[in-house]
Parts: structure tokens; sequence; C-alpha cells
């Protein structure tokens, strides 16, 4: 069964990746992430959970660049993991207008805020860095509409979780998806916060 109801860009990417049907987990996800509710995502590898969040976060901007401000926002665990997801943003990004930007510790946040401030519409960084242009006014989150959580099981190191707590209560309104191979009790907690009112998808 191919992909349903998905933005015309996206469905001519993933023909042209050979992508056909979507993977069982795809199946069960993308219509309750693309519906607007927070949602663990709890999957193995390879269950296609990284394309997942790419076609969402698409979905949800319409593949079309608005304002200058970000309004999807990617948490990743480190520079590694950030840069290679952001590669794989632009393999599907190419065709159409939306802007992708990375961000990282290593990388002096002084050059990410001017960087920023030219516009984007997705950002993709770690929690801590993220935490840091949130303070020095260097990425807003006014206009977030959604922010996912790539292999979440990252933020038992405490540093992490504290950030992305504090990031969280400075988001007004914003839809969470978070992705992790198992449902590790420090993702648990977030179900009194941020998290609230979520959905579980186990596979």
């Amino acid at each position: 069964m191919p992909f349903k109801k998905l933005h015309v860009d996206i469905k001519e990417k993933l023909e042209s990746l050979k992508i056909v049907a979507p993977t069982p987990f795809q199946k069960k996800s993308i219509p309750i992430i693309k519906s607007g509710s927070n949602v663990y995502c709890i999957a193995p590898n390879e269950s296609g959970k990284t394309t997942t969040l790419i076609i969402t976060t698409l979905q949800k901007l319409k593949c079309e660049a608005v304002g200058n401000t970000p309004r999807a926002l990617i948490l990743v665990e480190n520079k590694e993991r950030a840069l290679e997801l952001y590669a794989e943003f632009l393999t599907y990004t190419r065709r159409n207008s939306l802007r992708v930007y990375v961000g990282y510790e290593q990388l002096h946040i002084d050059v990410q805020k001017s960087e920023i401030f030219e516009g984007i519409d997705i950002l993709i960084s770690t929690p801590e860095n993220m935490y840091k242009l949130f303070l020095t006014n260097g990425a807003s989150t006014s206009q977030l509409t959604i922010l996912s959580i790539d292999d979440a099981e990252f933020l038992s190191q405490n540093k992490a979780y504290n950030a992305i707590n504090s990031i969280s209560q400075s988001i007004d309104k914003c839809q969470y998806v978070i992705y992790a191979e198992k449902m590790h009790p420090i993702l648990e907690r977030f179900e009194s916060s941020f998290m609230e009112y979520s959905k579980k998808i186990m596979m």
C-alpha cells in the first residue's frame, strides 16, 4: 500500500528514492503524528523512524519557507548525529524552499546566531546548544509548531534532560514527538510536563 495524503513534493521524493510503501511502523505512526497529537514513537532500529521524522516535519511545514524564525526543532544527541540528520533532510528539501540549519556546541554561538537570523524553517541541534541559543536570544521558539527528539535515550544524561525541560517551558504551544527504541523511565517523566495527553506507538 503506498503512502497516503502526503504533500506532493514528499510523494515525488519518496518515489525518486524508490520508497514505495510505508513500513509497519510508518503506517501506524504517520497518521497519528499528522493529526497533531503529542506522540511517543517506540520502535526498533531500522523500522523507519528517521524517515518518519523527516516526512512528518516536511508535511507539518507544507514544504515551504515561511517567515524567519524556526517552525520545527529537532533535538539530537551530538554533533555527529546532527550533521548526519542534516544531510538526510537536504535529500528531501532540495526541490522546495524549506531552509534547514544545523547547530552544535563546537560551532561558535555568535556564528550560529547570525546565520539563524538570516531565516530558517528547521533547526537541528543538541538540547544544550539549543538552550544556549535560547538564553542568548539566538533562536526564537515563538513560531515552533513541532519539536521532535531523535533517538531520545540520550536524555538519560542529566544535562540534556535539564536542557529539554527548560526549552519546553519557554514554548507556548507546540506538538512534541519523541522517537526511541525503548520506553525509558526518563522519557515517561515527560508525561507530567510537555508530553501530557500524549499517544504511544509501540512496535
